[in-house]
């Protein structure tokens, strides 16, 4: 049986890696459910590269940049490097498509989503946990943002 894949994005992987974060216990929740579900998880490139990011800003706005190293360290062993899909090299050949996804959707979907969103069509990818709901004007994309959705979007037959 095949695995349905299931995009993680930055604000799921920043949550499950800092016990700080608000949706912190919600996240790891949902990103249980996934693996209790057998979805296959992916981790794109940009979106490592926007996780690391919010880390980074995070950890400096609160006065708490001497735990960047361990927060760091908490993510890469969700996401080591062998996991991750490369994508950010197909935004120059995607450029047109992004831009024009980003103008339909009137600046909700920035240039990272939208080729998350882009590359999800061309790699068949149909699931995206994240809590933001600007990923439901994406029409061949479903947001998982529960436990509940989660089990009911995977449901084994």
């Amino acid at each position: 049986m095949t695995k349905t894949s299931v995009i993680l994005d930055a604000n799921i992987l920043v949550a499950v890696s800092d016990e700080r974060d608000k949706w912190h216990v919600t996240a790891v929740a949902l990103r249980n459910a996934l693996v209790n579900q057998d979805a296959q998880l992916v981790f794109f490139d940009c979106v490592v590269n926007e996780a690391i990011a919010v880390i980074g800003r995070r950890t400096e706005e609160q006065n708490r940049s001497d735990q960047f190293g361990r927060y760091l360290d908490i993510l890469l062993a969700q996401v080591p490097e062998r996991n991750i899909t490369w994508i950010s090299g197909e935004a120059q050949r995607l450029f047109q498509s992004i831009i024009g996804l980003c103008r339909s959707t009137r600046g909700t979907l920035n240039f990272h989503d939208a080729l998350i969103a882009l590359a999800c069509r061309e790699l068949g990818i149909p699931l995206v946990a994240s809590f933001d709901q600007d990923w439901e004007k994406v029409s061949w994309l479903k947001r998982i943002g529960t436990t509940e959705q989660a089990k009911s979007l995977l449901e084994k037959p």
